[in-house]
């Protein structure tokens, strides 16, 4: 993950809406999909930022993908932005 990546991921409300929703727990795409304007392809989507950026992880259960949020990401996140309180 970049940092770059991160915040560019988290720039979209979209995906920040994924991911407080994910941080009420794990769900599937269609779950998340529910709660949007937007199809569920533009869900996978912004979910294939979120995960290539490390904010989310993904699990296969059967046909299904679960995602939730990924905890390593967010405090690689918050160890490099709490650098600027810490001067």
């Amino acid at each position: 993950m970049t940092f770059a990546d991160a915040f560019l991921a988290i720039a979209d409300p979209n995906r920040r809406h994924l991911l407080e929703e994910l941080r009420r727990g794990p769900k599937t795409v269609g779950e998340l999909a529910s709660g949007l304007p937007v199809s569920r392809p533009a869900v996978s989507q912004h979910l294939r930022m979120l995960l290539d950026a490390g904010l989310v992880d993904v699990q296969a259960q059967g046909t299904r993908r679960i995602y939730a949020v990924s905890a390593t990401g967010f405090v690689r996140l918050n160890v490099w932005l709490d650098q600027f309180w810490e001067a």
